[in-house]
């Protein structure tokens, strides 16, 4: 077999899955609102009111009446098997449809086990809104049974939180959160309901979601700012854009996408902001950082104008601060103040939203900088450290080929989830994104265990024509096993493709690195047969170990109309390249091993 390289997808037929209403403007025209009783029903009466039709949840005691509500209610709820699934689910709905995604759980270890899920949605600016169950208010502090200080636990974890203590304004409380979990920066937002609010008896109407006077994001940045901005990028000779997730989440491809275009400026992009910029466009060098590609991160190394758009500078995408951009002055958009200068010192600092700040910038700029030879040296970059890889008949399966062909037999609407280790990024250095919200993954938070649940969140959220495929590790699909029962019972058409290298990938490739090659509890002297466990829930499950039979399977799989999971044994050798060394500079990313 000879070397295998990189592929471009090609557009082939989609699957049909269940299309959720989708409206956040109010409750849907032909469905009849809950009547106002109690807290409990002023709660699903507010969720309503803020057009929620899709809601993920576990059962428990003191979220029994809110429960008991919904029994009447049209909001669609999906019983998950855990609650840090259904608070997955929920943010990966909210990445895919754009609006707040609706998570519930009981009181003590229901509440404690959405933490992971509000922390990953919160690192992500995510729009989750979190209701949880609470011991009676005359019991709290009394070591309850089932009872913790949820409020505490996660005030550092979302972006407010609310202890309800009045069944007549419980209902606007809710409404709250949920406006302001997607209102300016989004984030999630968590309603602590103890069990005699929600029962309580109230015919107070909740009014419709409004966020608090007192949040005020600023849309608008400040004109001379603007204006000073647009001439240093007139002048700029090497001006490169970096679009992160922000640009996502302010549904702001598209001006970026043109702004690019009309200046014919590189773009680079974070790993949350992918998609931004169609990665097969000529101006796009694909996402930068420790697993980015070789030429984003030259690019980022010498430019002189940084643009950088929605992105909040984390540690994976700058390597060292200290060598970050070291040529470069900084242009910083974003609607958060808090991150202007947090990490990156910005030159140019503009506050707002990213698509309108960006139109504000069109609007000042009298002419485009003259960057021919700075894109043509990008596109060298290209040709001088490609994506490829090798692919030999005698060595295992490779991951990236595997990644190749789902994308390939995908159409162009296909959606991706993820959880986190060496198959996410080979997921994302190898599938070709050319859409935002196409790209589900944990970035900031990087929680293994995301994809399958995420898939589930996704699929609700999805259109009829859009594939939901999770590309997932053998590590981290045994952190959430259990939801695959979920995408069984709601007869869910998702495609599970499991890159099983029986280890912690990422892990065993740090031990090999920096560690003299000690795999401390990083393999797996035994794993589950995927493919018959898969069978074992009611999905269906292939096992794959050659080149010969992957497209079959991919293709079987993706026809199949529910849940399906392809066991994809691949190199257990193989390594995520390129790699810039944690704290390292950009420009310094390794190739393989010895370069390290």
């Amino acid at each position: 077999m000879s070397e295998r390289t990189t592929t471009q997808p090609e557009a082939e037929e989609s699957t049909e899955s269940d299309d959720p209403k989708r409206s956040n403007t109010g409750a849907a025209p032909d469905s009849t609102p809950t009547q106002v009783t109690s807290g409990a029903t002023s709660t699903v009466r507010a969720l309503e009111n803020a057009g929620i039709e899709v809601m993920f949840g576990v059962q428990g005691g003191a979220i029994m009446p809110v429960y008991d509500a919904l029994w009447d209610s049209d909001i669609r709820h999906v019983m998950m098997a855990h609650e840090q699934g259904a608070a997955h689910a929920a943010d990966a709905f909210s990445v895919v449809s754009g609006e707040p995604g609706v998570c519930l759980a009981t009181s003590g270890p229901g509440a404690t086990n959405l933490v992971t899920g509000l922390a990953d949605a919160n690192m992500d600016s995510d729009a989750v809104v979190a209701l949880t169950g609470q011991v009676p208010q005359h019991m709290v502090g009394s070591d309850a049974f089932q009872e913790t200080d949820t409020t505490g636990i996660t005030a550092p974890i979302t972006k407010n939180n609310y202890f309800a203590s009045d069944a007549d304004t419980v209902g606007d409380t809710v409404g709250e959160a949920v406006a302001l979990a997607s209102a300016g920066r989004p984030g999630p937002t968590l309603v602590d309901l103890p069990k005699d609010v929600t029962n309580d008896e109230t015919d107070r109407e909740p009014g419709m979601p409004q966020t608090p006077e007192t949040y005020t994001p600023q849309n608008e940045a400040d004109e001379a700012a603007v204006e000073e901005t647009a001439r240093t990028i007139e002048a700029a000779e090497k001006p490169l854009l970096l679009f992160g997730g922000g640009v996502v989440k302010a549904d702001a491809a598209d001006v970026a996408r043109q702004f690019a275009v009309d200046y014919e400026i590189p773009v680079v992009t974070t790993m949350p902001g992918i998609g931004t910029m169609p990665e097969d466009h000529d101006l796009c060098l694909s996402w930068a950082g420790m697993h980015g590609t070789g030429y984003a991160n030259m690019a980022i190394n010498h430019t002189d104008l940084l643009i950088a758009v929605g992105t909040r500078f984390d540690d994976r995408l700058t390597g060292g601060i200290e060598t970050f951009a070291p040529s470069a002055e900084v242009v910083h958009v974003d609607i958060d103040p808090a991150e202007i200068s947090k990490n990156i010192h910005a030159d140019y600092p503009l506050i707002g939203d990213a698509g309108r700040v960006l139109e504000q910038l069109d609007d000042a700029l009298t002419a485009a900088p003259d960057v021919d030879e700075w894109r043509e040296q990008c596109q060298q970059w290209k040709a001088e450290y490609p994506m490829d890889y090798a692919a030999p008949d005698d060595e295992p399966l490779k991951p990236q080929f595997v990644v190749e062909a789902l994308d390939e037999a995908t159409s162009d609407e296909a959606i991706v989830t993820s959880g986190v280790g060496q198959h996410q990024m080979w997921a994302s250095q190898y599938w070709t994104f050319r859409d935002p919200r196409k790209w589900i993954s944990s970035h900031g938070l990087g929680t293994m265990g995301y994809g399958l649940p995420a898939a589930i969140g996704a699929r609700l959220a999805a259109d009829d024509d859009e594939e939901v495929v999770c590309i997932d590790g053998d590590g981290s699909f045994l952190m959430t096993v259990e939801e695959l029962s979920v995408a069984v019972r709601e007869n869910l058409d998702i495609t599970v493709a499991i890159l099983n290298n029986e280890y912690i990938g990422m892990v065993r490739q740090w031990q090999d690195a920096f560690f003299e090659g000690r795999h401390m509890a990083a393999g797996y002297s035994w794993i589950p047969e995927f493919d018959k466990l898969a069978e074992a829930f009611g999905a269906r499950g292939w096992r794959v170990d050659d080149y010969d039979e992957v497209a079959d399977a991919v293709e079987e799989a993706l026809d199949y109309d529910g849940p399906s999971v392809i066991d994809f044994h691949i190199d257990p050798a193989e390594n995520v390249y390129p790699m810039v060394p944690s704290g390292g500079a950009n420009d310094k990313f390794a190739l393989s091993e010895d370069q390290l």
